[in-house]
C-alpha cells in the first residue's frame, strides 16, 4: 500500500553542508555486547531546524537519538566508537560531565513522565537543582516554560494542583515545558506522540514546529506522515544503518536509495 504525504513543514530547505550544525556524528558505530547496534553512521543535525529519524522498528532510531545525551551509558555492556560533537564539544570525551550534558539536551519520551507533584513544581525542578532559589526568577521560569510549551492559559489557575490529574496530551506539554525550563542546546523527542490521540498528536506538532525558532530539535518517529508534516531533515535507518539523509522534501518525493523510496511509500517496513 502506496501514502500520499503532505507537504514538508520547510520544503526549501538550505542543503546540509550550508546549514549551521548543531550536532555533528561522525563513524558513529554502537554494540551491546557482541550484537552491532548502529553502524559507521556520520550525519549533521542542523541548528534551529526539526530533524527526524524513521526507519521499521529495531532499525536504531532511539539507540542513536539517546547517543546524543549519553543515555545509551546508563544500558549494560555498551560500547561505542565514533565521534560527536553538540554545539562543537564533544560529548564523548574523558572531561565530560554527562549531569551536566543532560541538562544541556532536553528529552521527552514515548510516554509522558510527569512528576508526582504539582505542576509547578514539576516545572521548577531542574533549575532549582542548577542552584535557582529566588521565587519570583522561579515564578518567571514557569510562566515562560508553560507558555512556551502552549500549556500556560490552561493550567495558569492551577498550578500547586497535582500533575497527575492533567489530561495525556497535557502531561506530555507539561514534559516540554519542563525541558525549556532549563534552556537547552538540543530537545530529543523519542516518539512523543506515540500514546496521544490524533488532537493531542496535533497540538505537540505544532509546538516542536513553533520551538525550532529557539531549538534544535531531533525526533523519532515511526509515523511517516508527521515526520513529513514536522520536519525540515530526515534520516532513513535500517539495521543499524544510514540509508539516507537530506532535506525531507528530497527524502519522500525524490529519494537516492531504492530503499528509501520503498519504506516511504509503505512497500516495507
Amino acid at each position: 500500500m502506496t501514502t500520499d504525504f503532505p507537504p514538508t513543514s520547510n520544503p526549501d530547505a538550505l542543503p546540509i553542508p550550508t546549514a549551521p550544525a548543531m550536532v555533528d556524528i561522525k563513524s558513529l558505530s554502537l554494540w551491546y555486547g557482541d550484537s552491532q547496534a548502529l553502524k559507521d553512521i556520520s550525519l549533521t543535525i542542523p541548528r534551529n531546524m526539526v530533524t527526524a529519524f524513521i526507519g521499521p522498528s529495531g532499525c536504531g532510531k532511539s539507540t542513536l537519538l539517546r547517543c546524543l545525551n549519553r543515555m545509551n551509558d546508563l544500558a549494560e555492556n555498551v560500547s561505542i566508537r565514533g565521534a560527536i560533537t553538540v554545539n562543537h564539544h564533544d560529548i564523548y570525551g574523558a572531561a565530560e560531565d554527562v549531569d551536566g550534558l543532560r541538562k544541556r539536551i532536553g528529552m521527552v519520551f514515548q510516554r509522558s513522565t510527569p512528576f508526582p507533584k504539582t505542576i509547578y513544581e514539576n516545572v521548577v525542578f531542574g533549575p532549582r537543582i542548577t542552584g535557582i532559589k529566588l521565587r519570583s526568577e522561579l515564578d518567571r521560569i514557569v510562566e515562560e516554560s508553560l507558555a512556551g510549551a502552549a500549556l500556560w492559559d490552561e493550567v495558569k489557575d492551577r498550578l500547586h494542583d497535582s500533575a497527575l490529574g492533567l489530561s495525556g496530551g497535557q502531561q506530555q506539554r507539561l514534559c516540554i515545558a519542563r525541558a525549556l525550563a532549563l534552556k537547552p542546546e538540543l530537545i530529543l523527542f523519542d516518539e512523543p506522540c506515540a500514546a496521544l490521540d490524533p488532537i493531542a498528536t496535533a497540538k505537540i506538532e505544532e509546538l516542536i514546529v513553533q520551538i525550532k525558532q529557539n531549538y534544535t530539535i531531533a525526533i523519532v518517529t515511526h509515523n511517516l506522515q508527521q515526520a513529513a508534516r514536522i520536519s525540515d531533515y530526515t534520516a532513513f535507518l535500517y539495521l543499524g544503518e544510514l540509508i539516507e539523509f537530506g532535506p525531507t522534501a528530497t527524502i519522500f518525493t525524490n529519494p537516492e536509495s531504492d530503499r528509501t523510496r520503498s519504506y516511504v511509500t509503505g512497500r516495507f517496513g
